[in-house]
């Protein structure tokens, strides 16, 4: 939505956007204030420039956020700010409300966060609402220490209806071709361990079935097809296709994409990631045995032996990420909060 200067702007998101899921997760956001009955604009830093270390990176993607902020303010007044991410905070030139997947104090340790944790304190303290995606973002009682945090999800919902995507056992719906084995996404190649799952994937592979790479380029393999960066909708059209969707995060501390890979009928292969990984429990629940550090006989579990009716349980499971929901919480438990005067 886009508001001009003599409009009246309740809520301005200020984003980052460094990563897919950044991205995705911001739109989403936005969509559920407009849907709430607010006025939102949404600010991104643009391209942010690579560097070498962790403590740059948030330097850098920090001040671009701050830039982003001082523009939008100035230019829509809005009510109230919310930063998208704990790094999109840091160097705020305001104070607003802080929507975050984890903390610096979990993912930058030692001498990668030896500025930012220090920093992230002071801003959750002088924080209106702190908004978290999981319930474990924040590993500790909040406490005295800065406001008791909502819990706002992504909001995640199937790209088709179920009854087109809703295929891991038996024969696929009309019209439905589940002609993808497996699929993953390693956009940050490092992060995402392609190497360790295409290390599993020939161990587990049997003649004629191919792993699909998107995220990234790369030369094909025997059995590994790389189809590169995609525009959301290209990329969903392939989850949709998907039998299996494989992961093995360092760490994850959100999970857009197995989310989605769930709410798209596909089973989810994964390793049991440290993190606020909320997809990870929704797995082990839907078939414990698709959970492991050994990826290779999980896949086959998966391949060979597909549990009955998954895809129907894990669209029950997902329900509770669905727009209506993240819709409901942020009217019922953030607006009256954030602008404890709104009308909507």
């Amino acid at each position: 939505m886009s508001a001009g200067p003599a409009d009246t702007t309740d809520v301005l998101i200020v984003s980052v956007g460094a990563t897919t899921g950044w991205r995705a997760a911001a739109r989403e956001l936005e969509a559920a204030f407009i849907s709430a009955g607010t006025r939102t604009v949404t600010v991104h830093t643009g391209p942010v420039r690579e560097v070498r270390t962790f403590m740059l990176t948030d330097f850098v993607q920090a001040m671009a956020a701050r830039r982003a902020a001082a523009a939008g303010i100035a230019a829509h007044r809005p009510r109230a700010v919310v930063y998208c991410s704990m790094t999109a905070a840091l160097l705020w030139p305001a104070p607003g409300a802080i929507w975050l997947d984890t903390l610096a104090a979990e993912n930058r340790p030692g001498r990668h966060g030896v500025w930012q944790r220090t920093v992230e304190r002071r801003r959750l303290t002088a924080a209106p609402l702190v908004m978290t995606m999981a319930p474990s973002s924040l590993p500790t009682p909040a406490g005295p220490l800065w406001p008791e945090p909502v819990v706002v999800p992504v909001a995640v919902v199937p790209s088709a209806p179920l009854a087109a995507v809703a295929s891991t056992a038996g024969a696929p719906p009309a019209g439905v071709a589940r002609d993808i084995d497996v699929l993953a996404y390693t956009g940050d190649p490092v992060k995402r361990r392609l190497d360790f799952i295409l290390d599993a994937w020939r161990r587990a592979r049997r003649d004629g079935e191919t792993l699909v790479v998107a995220g990234i380029d790369r030369p094909d393999e025997p059995g590994v097809r790389f189809v590169g960066r995609l525009a959301p909708d290209a990329y969903r059209s392939l989850v949709r296709r998907a039998r299996v969707f494989v992961a093995a995060p360092r760490r994850e501390d959100f999970g857009i994409a197995q989310l989605e890979a769930l709410a798209d009928g596909a089973m989810l292969v994964t390793t049991p990631a440290p993190g606020p990984y909320v997809a990870l429990d929704l797995a082990r629940a839907l078939d414990p045995r698709l959970v492991s550090d050994d990826l290779a006989p999980a896949l086959r579990a998966a391949l060979d032996d597909p549990a009955r009716g998954y895809a129907e349980r894990a669209a029950g499971l997902v329900a509770p990420f669905s727009r209506a929901a993240v819709t409901l919480t942020l009217s019922e438990r953030v607006l009256p909060r954030l602008l404890p005067g709104l009308r909507s």
